[in-house]
């Protein structure tokens, strides 16, 4: 008989109640030692917060409508009582929590197979029909707390302060086994349920790198002071251009391939053009690099390509506008070797020795000796001629490093500088999310046009808590008009904002968006009249 999915519940709660890591481990480690073979894999699978395992590519697929439909029926309560909620919560799970309440389940008891059953029908199902009904039929015998994760599930928002390496850790400690062997099995498996089944039977060393199974690409960290790489690792040191482009993976075996996105995604029909290429390279790899176009020798701006990326078919009239290539920077399988324990020298040379031909390209690399002030002028010239070929930065990489999937480390480092920054203005206001859902956190901003004030984008990320809780509290006190998730405020709080491009933008009134702005600081000293204008907009754009 499966194990009961309250069981599972009080052990999310006592995770997400403490933030002390060692107790997280041992509640996890309890817990997943005291089931049996099946429910584990579930178990696992669950406390990763996904309904499937990573590689698979089933999806729920029930909007917010659907799950706000079953909610009220399921609690009795109206759509104000929801808004409320929602309003004090901003997680749909509590929220669920929250207006079920005390009201008694109907039926037998939900155990974790019962939770599995019903998510394997729910994406087996065909219209939002047939989904609703499923998952009102296991929210009616779910209690308020059962229906919190369910719901947090489906949302895709579990958020109970699990991060994956911390169930890879309380895995190891529940079975007595190696930290690194749970992670790279995790790696290879792609599937948490898998590895923690591995883990019990010790049979971590069995997995090995499959084709068309995809693995977590290797991170950079950023860095934007160019002293900063010499105190990372020492040298020699490899440098390529950061390319603005969608990083893939590509798997081929046979007369099969595969790209992949790092999100795990398949996007090989967005890039029709690369497949007979890749396909009549001889053998089998895995290879790890960046989809992007060319005109005139140099990389067209990601905000030119990304026309793309949206799209289930690409019309050859695209296609043929913007022809898409791959720079292959690493490789990760060759013939039936998985090479990701090899240095980075090693990869290269194996790289080079496959016969790509155009649209699939090698990277340009450099190597650079010197440290000290020496590397720091390096560094600036080749940063300097990596930004005039029209692309972000550089790629920083220890030759000794081996690929390690999923993981930033300060192996391989990126630099990008932002573009510059520009002094706006606040004109609204949104609740934020997670362990920021109680302050006003995310910030729309505007610059002048003439009288006018148009907006541009939108920020969440730069001011510390302290700064937050008293922009919260400000924001509050000089609120316009109050819609919920939103507050439109008083134009009157000027912040300075970075970011790497500008955009085109239909989405605002300016007409114009910024890529990854992050805000710099408060601005209190400067008056909304001297806020940046449309016009320093159009120039920056323009340049």
């Amino acid at each position: 008989m499966s194990a009961s999915f309250a069981d599972w519940v009080s052990t999310a709660d006592a995770v997400r109640a403490t933030a002390k890591k060692l107790e997280k481990h041992a509640v996890l480690a309890r817990y997943l030692g005291s089931l049996e073979d099946g429910d584990l894999v579930v178990a696992a699978r669950l406390l990763a917060g996904a309904p499937f395992p990573r590689r698979d590519e089933r999806v729920l697929s029930v909007g917010w409508s659907a799950l706000s439909d079953v909610l009220l029926e399921r609690s009795g309560k109206t759509g104000e009582d929801m808004a409320a909620s929602y309003q004090r919560h901003a997680d749909l799970g509590d929220v669920a929590a929250e207006l079920i309440g005390e009201d008694p389940p109907r039926g037998d008891r939900v155990s974790l197979a019962d939770v599995v059953a019903t998510f394997d029908a729910i994406a087996a199902a065909r219209g939002v029909g047939p989904k609703r009904e499923l998952l009102r039929a296991l929210l009616a015998r779910s209690s308020g707390d059962e229906a919190r994760y369910i719901v947090k599930i489906v949302s895709g928002e579990t958020r109970i302060g699990l991060r994956e390496g911390l169930l890879e850790e309380a895995i190891a400690r529940a079975f007595g086994r190696d930290r690194e062997g749970v992670g790279r099995a995790h790696m290879l498996t792609g599937d948490i349920g898998a590895t923690a089944l591995r883990a019990r039977h010790d049979t971590l060393g069995e997995p090995t790198l499959a084709h068309f199974a995809p693995i977590g690409v290797m991170l950079a960290t950023p860095v934007l002071d160019l002293a900063e790489v010499g105190r990372r690792f020492p040298p020699p040191y490899v440098v390529e251009d950061k390319y603005d482009g969608i990083r893939a993976q590509v798997h081929k075996a046979g007369d099969r391939v595969e790209l992949y996105s790092r999100t795990m995604d398949r996007i090989t029909n967005r890039y029709p053009e690369l497949v007979a290429p890749l396909l009549a390279v001889p053998g089998s790899f895995v290879l790890d690099g960046e989809v992007l176009a060319f005109s005139d020798g140099r990389a067209v701006p990601f905000t030119d390509f990304q026309t793309r990326l949206g799209r289930k078919d690409v019309a050859a009239e695209l296609r043929t506008k913007l022809p898409a290539s791959l720079v292959a920077f690493d490789v990760l399988e060759r013939d039936g070797r998985a090479l990701l324990d090899l240095s980075l020298t090693e990869r290269s040379a194996i790289l080079r020795q496959i016969p790509l031909e155009a649209p699939i390209l090698f990277p340009d690399q450099r190597a650079i000796a010197e440290s000290g002030d020496p590397l720091a002028a390096a560094l600036e010239r080749e940063f300097a001629a990596a930004r005039e070929r029209g692309n972000e930065g550089l790629m920083v990489k220890d030759p000794r490093s081996p690929y390690r999937p999923g993981r930033r480390g300060m192996e391989w480092l990126k630099v990008k500088r932002p573009l510059r920054t520009l002094d706006v203005v606040v004109t609204g206001v949104e609740w934020g999310h997670g362990k920021r859902r109680g302050v006003l956190s995310d910030y729309t901003f505007a610059v002048r046009d003439g009288e006018r004030l148009l907006n541009i984008g939108k920020a969440y990320s730069g001011l510390t808590d302290k700064e937050i809780a008293e922009m919260t509290e400000y924001f509050l006190a000089h609120t316009v008009r109050d819609y919920g998730r939103f507050r439109l405020v008083e134009p009157d709080t000027v912040i300075e904002v970075a970011f790497d491009q500008i955009q085109p933008s239909e989405r605002h009134e300016s007409g114009y968006a910024l890529r990854f702005p992050r805000i710099v600081r408060l601005r209190p000293d400067k008056p909304v009249s001297e806020i940046d204008t449309l016009d320093e907009v159009r120039r920056i754009a323009g340049r």
